[in-house]
């Protein structure tokens, strides 16, 4: 069973995860957007205070509301950054137009690990597969687990992520939603932004994928 604790960090206050194996305590951070320690700390404290063995950080796209805490983690950790190959040019040293864009002054270290379309990533007897869901950034990328999906800025409750911005594209997004569009109801939708909510509900109300 994977367990889940949603931070909502930095100055855009997007959504960071801790997930876990609930048997096996291994663990993965998706999106950690913090901008400082001393924000970094409530998380910090969630993983030793349940003796997590975190294993990965994950981010959905490569903007840096969603990537500038990678440092920290992977200094203190020493663990692999994972991101879609089509976003690791936002990630390293050619990553400071799109931070600087963005209004950030710091920039994530470089990717170890590129994902795609079908890659798997297991966290103890947990397995998230990758969807690769284009639209907000060229490798915007979707996680699967058994009843939930990780969406980063391409869903949220009642609303999509923003297709206006560098690398974005509104007839990349449409097709990527339709992707989500095959998703049960009952998968519980955690977003980069915002309150969660479920593939059923997004396909009653959001305008998005009603429009679809």
């Amino acid at each position: 069973m994977l367990m889940t604790k949603m931070f909502a960090v930095g100055m855009y206050l997007a959504n960071c995860y801790v997930v876990h194996c609930k048997d096996t305590l291994q663990a993965a951070v998706i999106d950690p957007g913090f901008g400082s320690a001393e924000e970094a700390q409530e998380l910090l404290t969630h993983i030793e205070t349940n003796d997590l063995e975190l294993k990965f950080i994950i981010n959905t796209h490569g903007h840096p509301d969603h990537t500038c805490g990678n440092q920290l983690l992977k200094d203190r950790f020493r663990i692999p950054i994972c991101v879609h190959e089509d976003d690791a040019y936002m990630l390293g040293e050619s990553g400071w137009e799109t931070a600087r864009y963005f209004g950030f002054e710091k920039v994530s270290p470089p990717a170890d690990v590129l994902l795609h379309e079908g890659s798997y990533i297991k966290i103890g007897d947990v397995t998230l597969r990758v969807i690769h869901t284009p639209g907000h950034s060229f490798g915007s990328i979707v996680l699967l687990g058994e009843t939930e999906v990780f969406t980063g800025d391409t869903l949220f409750a009642g609303s999509i992520g923003r297709t206006d911005f560098p690398a974005s594209s509104d007839r990349e997004m449409q097709k990527s939603l339709r992707k989500l569009l095959t998703l049960q109801d009952y998968f519980v939708v955690y977003p980069g932004h915002g309150p969660t909510t479920t593939i059923g509900e997004e396909k009653r109300v959001n305008p998005f994928l009603r429009m679809l």
